[in-house]
């Protein structure tokens, strides 16, 4: 995180689960001089008003759901919840296939045409 701070000139945030809702965590970033925008918990929440009040919270919250989705899906329905294929080259096939397979799914509803009204 250090080395990523120098390069920035604007306030470097980090997403994290809800597991890193922790004491530490938060405050070691914010030492570093980063944003923690990390899944809050329902309670005893390390997270204050000073983050989860700006409306970049919010929309950080919602840009990890949109990136989370897919692997949602694939391992819903694209069978990688439990992978049955051992060794590095067939995991990546089956993993290469349901992304292709998500893709597919998604192209669908990017290509219907909007209804007239």
């Amino acid at each position: 995180m250090a080395r990523r701070r120098g390069r920035r000139r604007r306030r470097l945030t980090v997403g994290a689960d809800r597991g890193y809702d922790a004491k530490e965590f938060v405050a070691g970033l914010r030492a570093l001089g980063a944003t923690p925008h990390v899944a809050r918990k329902k309670r005893g929440s390390a997270l204050d008003g000073r983050t989860t009040r700006h409306a970049g919270y919010a929309i950080s919250q919602r840009r990890r759901k949109l990136v989370e989705e897919p692997y949602g899906w694939m391992k819903t329905v694209g069978g990688l919840a439990k992978l049955r294929h051992r060794g590095k080259a067939k995991a990546s096939a089956v993993f290469t296939f349901a992304c292709a397979a998500y893709n597919l799914v998604r192209l669908r509803s990017l290509l219907a045409e909007p209804a007239l009204t």
